[in-house]
């Protein structure tokens, strides 16, 4: 394993143990709104935090993007960790089972190593650039499926973007029309890791933040996918609209949602 990678896996490792400790004692969380329809948690905070320690613990020089704490610059800014600590704060605070630590590292811009870790399974997803993707050290890839018809897409909701909600939903019915089901579990980082796995044929979502997808794009990537955004390009870093599959997939699900695209959304 690769030496960074190894300590992205002990920093997720960690931060899991805190998340399963406090699942089990929900009553004495923390809450608030950071937003309309958006959550922390002390124990979102607590899980930074101690990921960033483990990081920096090694890594003294490297800068760091997270979700809660937001950017710390380092003196050598071609490492670049990028965190999210708990994707799917709201189904931790509502007791459901299902959310994960994201961490992945970008090197001179580019992503290099992630690690997806869902602490209620186990389930530790890992890749490093170049040299595929594992789920608990078992080599995985994407669904090989050519078309939309039989297959199973994950997708999000755009709860914090309820005016491209008619757009959305003309999008959620011409695929829905064509393919077997459709899931939405409430954590883009197990959403895109699962798509890695082979258990979800793809996924698409709006609005999302780097901190969300920067993991499971390396993920999907290194299990043999494409990762893109609404237009077929590669700006959904900073549009936050993103579809994932694999290539054939991808592309049919791109031609399904054009039709269907806001000025706003072909823009970016």
């Amino acid at each position: 394993m690769h030496p960074m990678l190894n300590i992205a896996v002990r920093a997720a490792r960690s931060a899991g143990n805190v998340i399963s400790r406090a699942f089990e004692q929900l009553d004495k969380v923390e809450i608030e709104a950071k937003g309309s329809n958006d959550f922390v948690t002390n124990i979102d905070k607590q899980a930074e935090s101690v990921i960033k320690d483990i990081i920096l613990k090694s890594y003294p020089d490297h800068s760091i993007i997270g979700e809660e704490s937001g950017l710390m610059s380092g003196a050598d800014s071609d490492f670049q960790w990028i965190i999210d600590p708990l994707d799917g704060t709201t189904n931790f605070i509502r007791g459901i089972p299902h959310f994960a630590v994201s961490i992945a590292l970008k090197v001179k811009g580019k992503l290099d190593q992630a690690v997806i870790y869902d602490p209620i399974r186990g389930e530790l997803f890992t890749a490093s650039r170049g040299k595929g993707a594992q789920l608990n050290n078992v080599r995985i890839r994407v669904k090989g499926g050519k078309e939309l018809s039989g297959s199973i897409l994950a997708t999000g909701f755009p709860f914090k973007q309820k005016h491209n909600t008619d757009a959305y939903l003309a999008m959620f019915s011409d695929l829905f029309a064509k393919t077997a089901d459709i899931r939405r579990a409430g954590s883009a980082a197990l959403d895109l890791a699962y798509v890695a796995a082979g258990r979800m044929d793809g996924y698409w979502e709006l609005g999302l933040k780097p901190w969300d997808t920067a993991a499971g794009e390396l993920m999907v990537i290194e299990a043999g996918g494409l990762v893109s955004d609404f237009v077929g390009g590669h700006q959904h870093g900073t549009s936050g609209n993103i579809v994932a599959a694999n290539p054939r997939l991808t592309k049919e699900i791109l031609t399904d949602i054009r039709p269907h695209l806001t000025p706003a959304m072909k823009a970016k």
